[in-house]
Parts: structure tokens; sequence; C-alpha cells
């Protein structure tokens, strides 16, 4: 009886020639993102909420990026998705945005006309190819509440945003620092002599310009 040929991985089961099994879908990370601004432009931020394939949040995202316009920084919360997926090896994302906008152009059904925008999409475009399996869909607002309030606490966490319609207003602190003085001195034999009267605590430290005001007389 003449021996059959040992299986081979090449053949992909037990007989020679047997198809390749399909490899298991690989399980996608998701990543909710949200771009934020007071005024347009105006100050601006993201926020990033990333869960692993079983649901377990892994990481969340956010900051404040100085003043832009909202879809500027639908665009730089995404890269900052993209930018942590590719750091920590994840290599299937999945991410949704409430930005109509940005995931149409993401998509290919809109074109970027924006000169602001189109760097960043080119460069979210090449990022996102370098995943085994990448999608971006569009959700409502509603859908994505935890990346709107990293957004919104990056803003409320510098003073340079406007506080947002019904934001809790920070109670007033009674103590103020007081500001810098300028006052006039005249330097003499190695010690500098303040031409104002100075009521200080012994020991406080304080900081002097050297600026001619004239030059000393011969």
């Amino acid at each position: 009886m003449p021996r059959l040929p040992k299986p081979t991985k090449a053949a992909g089961g037990l007989f020679p020639g047997a198809p390749a099994e399909d490899k298991p879908a690989m399980p996608a990370h998701q990543a909710n993102i949200d771009g934020a601004a007071r005024g347009n432009p105006g100050p601006a931020s993201y926020g990033v909420v990333i869960r692993d394939g079983k649901g377990e949040l892994v990481a969340k995202l956010k900051k404040y990026i100085g003043r832009m316009t909202n879809n500027v920084a639908e665009y730089y919360g995404l890269i900052a998705a993209l930018d942590y997926a590719q750091t920590h090896n994840i290599r299937a994302l999945r991410v949704e945005s409430d930005s109509e906008l940005m995931v149409k152009q993401m998509q290919g059904q809109y074109k970027v006309k924006s000169e602001d925008l189109r760097p960043l999409f080119e460069r979210a475009k090449k990022m996102s190819m370098g995943f085994e399996s990448f999608h971006i869909n569009h959700v409502y607002r509603e859908q994505n509440r935890e990346a709107d309030a990293l957004a919104n606490e990056a803003l409320d966490e510098t003073a340079e945003a406007p506080p947002r319609p019904g934001a809790p207003v920070k109670a007033e602190v009674s103590e103020t620092k007081p500001g810098p003085r300028w006052i006039k001195a005249r330097f003499r034999s190695g010690i500098m002599y303040p031409l104002e009267d100075i009521d200080l605590p012994d020991g406080t430290e304080v900081e002097f310009v050297l600026r001619p005001l004239r030059k000393p007389a011969k």
C-alpha cells in the first residue's frame, strides 16, 4: 500500500492540498474621540476614551491644544487615538466620533477643502493605514458623552478658556499675592540702596533687574 505524504503546515489541514483555515477575527479596540472649542476659533481641546475588545477601559486621554477651530480639535483627537494605538501595539481599531465632517472625510465621502484640515487629514489617513483593521463611524453626541466630558475637562482646567454654560463657578480666593513693584535704587560701595521705604518681613527674597537710569557723575 503506497504511503501518503505527510501533512504540512502549508497544506493548512490534515491532508496536503487542503485549503488554509481562515484566521479568527482580531478583537478590535474601540476609541471614542471628541474635539471641543469655545469659540470658532477659540480655546480648544480633545478627549479620547479607549476600550479593549472586551469593553474594558484601557485609557483616557485629554489635552488643551491652544486656540483652534472645533474641526481641527476633532482631528487632533483622532491622531491622539491613532498614536496611542500604534504605541501600544494595537492592530485593530474602531473609532467613533460625533463629527460627521471628519468621519466622512476619513471615509472618502467628503473632500478636504480646508487648508487647516488637509495636513491633519493626510497624517491621520496615513496612520490609519498602518493597522491590520481600521474603521471609523459617526455616532450621535449622546453616544459620545465620555469623550465629550474629557474634552471639556481639559478646557475647564486651563485659565485661557471661558467657562462653559452651566458650569459651576469656582469660589474666589480671598488671599491674593502682591504684584511686583518697581523701585529705584542706588548702588554704592557694593550695596544696593532703595530710594523708597520698603516694608517687608525679615528674610523676604526679592528679584531685581539692573538697568542703569543714568551714568554716575564723575
